[in-house]
């Protein structure tokens, strides 16, 4: 597997390099500019997965895909979210939110090399496919999680579930009836598991049930702030680059 790095900052470059050797992931090949970048596509192979930054010293990394064709893999990383609707319109595979964590990272490879199978030749087409729809075009999503209370496994059912959080790196359902449950499903993993016509996720911590809603308040910085029954673990603070697309959500 062919991976390079886009990166206009050489430490976080050559953190993410560490991270994914890691893995077993070799990355020979880091650029660090949109000028950079235009020319190696055109002039090499292009590789399975890229890494991209979003904004790199000269310019957003979109504007490379203005100048060559590409039908590899991406994986954003960025400090900003505000560009996560323009990164999905391509060949993405996930978006991660700098600084990067370690189980964020494993998860993104996994959604990567699922997509890989059963053919190492599957195009863009049949990715976008596998990642967004079945064979009948309609998704299919979970019912029910499981979780381990002491020696017993609990099912929660979906509709049961007012949000989902996440703390110290662990995953939390809350339900309607006020009480949490430890899962063994990473935030980022759930976006795929679950009907976000149902669900939004309104920050780094937080997926939130659209039927679990009591009040929506101003916050400061034009966010805007939660309220849900019986839920005291944090305030639920929709950041400030998704209250556009939170309210259209709620519209929809």
């Amino acid at each position: 597997m062919k991976v390079i790095i886009i990166e206009d900052e050489k430490p976080a470059a050559r953190r993410l390099q560490r991270m994914l050797s890691k893995l077993g992931i070799e990355t020979d090949t880091m650029l660090h500019s949109v000028a950079e970048s235009i020319e190696w596509f055109s002039n090499n192979a292009h590789p399975d997965l890229i890494f991209l930054d979003i904004q790199l010293s000269d310019g957003l990394s979109f504007e490379i895909f203005d100048h060559v064709k590409t039908e590899s893999a991406i994986i954003f990383t960025t400090a900003y979210d505000e560009y996560a609707l323009k990164a999905f319109k391509l060949n993405s595979i996930d978006y991660l939110l700098k600084p990067i964590d370690e189980e964020e990272l494993q998860v993104a490879i996994n959604k990567f090399k699922n997509t890989q199978q059963p053919s190492e030749n599957i195009n863009v087409k049949e990715l976008r496919s596998l990642l967004n729809n079945s064979s009948t075009g309609k998704k299919s999503y979970k019912s029910r999680f499981t979780a381990q209370i002491g020696q017993h496994i609990k099912l929660v059912e979906v509709a049961d579930i007012a949000c989902f959080y996440s703390e110290n790196k662990a995953t939390y359902i809350h339900c309607f009836s006020g009480r949490n449950y430890p899962i063994e499903v990473p935030l980022e993993q759930l976006a795929d598991e679950l009907d976000m016509e149902r669900f939004y996720r309104i920050n780094r911590k937080c997926i939130l049930n659209i039927n679990a809603i009591k009040d929506i308040v101003s916050y400061t910085n034009s966010r805007l702030e939660i309220k849900l029954d019986n839920f005291n673990e944090f305030q639920l603070i929709v950041s400030r680059e998704r209250v556009k697309d939170f309210k259209t959500w709620l519209n929809s």
